[in-house]
């Protein structure tokens, strides 16, 4: 259930409160008392946390700005020779 905050126009005073979003906005100010409150507009408060996010909300940085995805040093060129290698050497003990 969403929060909405408040504020009254006689009194100054200011609070939230929860609730739906299909109930209308409330028009009395729970501390004065007259029908003077008015809904504020005010930032979410929704964050989402964890990996797999992405700020522009489309997959990976590495595919949306057009760069190449980074290495961890290792590459695949590299390990293909030693598996060669080792395939030669076993054949060559039968």
């Amino acid at each position: 259930m969403p929060t909405y905050e408040y504020a009254c126009e006689a009194c100054a005073n200011t609070w939230e409160t929860e609730q739906r979003i299909t109930e209308a906005p409330l028009k009395e100010c729970p501390k004065c008392g007259e029908p003077k409150a008015r809904r504020l507009i005010s930032g979410s408060r929704f964050v989402l946390k964890g990996g797999g996010w992405y700020a522009d909300g489309y997959g990976s940085s590495s595919k949306s700005n057009g760069r190449a995805p980074k290495s961890d040093g290792a590459s695949k060129t590299e390990s293909a020779p030693a598996a060669s290698s080792s395939s030669a050497s076993s054949s060559s003990s039968d």
